[in-house]
């Protein structure tokens, strides 16, 4: 065992040495080819637009032991604690029209979803469009933001937050989040997860630009999707109503067949989606 390998099998080891461990470890030709460490940071997808904003280059990645104003889809916040999970941003550059952008969400699910099975062996499974659940739990969350103008995207940042190594949960996250060290009983490498998400993410998302939708990958999604032919709850200001989830068409958007037979289109960036009797169930 080398002196990496023996870091990296060290409980709770530092992100510090990511960077290396990608090249040595993987055959990315972009995704990581830059990494911003942080011991902690106001938000890593904040961080990734300012950098955005300065012309780092596609395939930069930022992550941090620590956020202290992480946060989630709609506007929520992100549970941060230091050491104990992967906060990390993908700064992309994608020659796509803007309202294609939610797309690379769905490929940061399905980049999760092969990471944490590779490299843990867990089932886990995408909660759609971008939670990582494990029985039922929220593991983790993904946001992904957009900086466009007339011309089209300037860059999309891409937010990852796993929950690995957390023994417990504040009370109110008790009964909907938990970790892979609560589903696996072992404390997991951090810098191997966060390496093999990154390698993932770029393969996923090369198979995606052949077409820039999701026609060669609807099929692999749906394996994963824990929503699929079940009961739904579908959320939006100004309806609600239940129905049953057929998976997804090409643009990533979730159909759902209501109980007056009708079909739905559900737009990501407009509703939330909820079991009928919880969180994913």
């Amino acid at each position: 065992m080398n002196q990496l390998d023996e870091a990296i099998s060290e409980q709770g080891y530092c992100l510090k040495i990511l960077s290396k461990y990608i090249k040595e470890n993987t055959t990315n030709k972009w995704a990581g080819c830059c990494v911003k460490y942080y011991d902690r940071i106001d938000s890593t997808n904040d961080e990734a637009k300012r950098l955005g904003k300065n012309g780092a280059k596609h395939g930069t990645l930022v992550i941090a032991e620590e956020q202290c104003l992480g946060k989630g889809r709609l506007g929520r916040t992100w549970n941060s604690p230091k050491g104990q999970a992967i906060y990390m941003t993908l700064l992309l550059r994608p020659q796509i029209e803007p309202e294609k952008a939610s797309l690379l969400t769905l490929l940061a699910a399905l980049a999760v979803t092969d990471a944490i099975t590779a490299v843990t062996g867990s089932f886990v499974q995408i909660k759609w469009p971008n939670d990582i659940v494990a029985n039922g739990r929220k593991l983790c969350g993904i946001l992904t933001e957009m900086s466009a103008d007339m011309h089209g995207i300037r860059y999309v940042v891409v937010g990852i937050g796993i929950n690995c190594n957390m023994t417990s949960f504040p009370q109110e996250l008790k009964q909907t989040a938990t970790s892979l060290f609560l589903e696996t009983g072992k404390k997991q490498s951090r810098v191997q997860l966060a390496a093999k998400v990154i390698q993932s993410m770029e393969e996923y998302y090369e198979i995606f630009m052949q077409t820039q939708d999701f026609t060669n990958l609807k099929q692999i999604y749906e394996k994963q999707l824990v929503n699929y032919n079940r009961m739904v709850r579908v959320l939006s200001p100004d309806k609600e109503y239940i129905g049953t989830s057929c998976g997804i068409n090409e643009k990533g958007e979730l159909l759902v067949v209501d109980e007056a037979g009708q079909m739905h289109t559900v737009r990501s960036g407009e509703v939330s989606v909820r079991g009928i009797y919880g969180y994913t169930i």
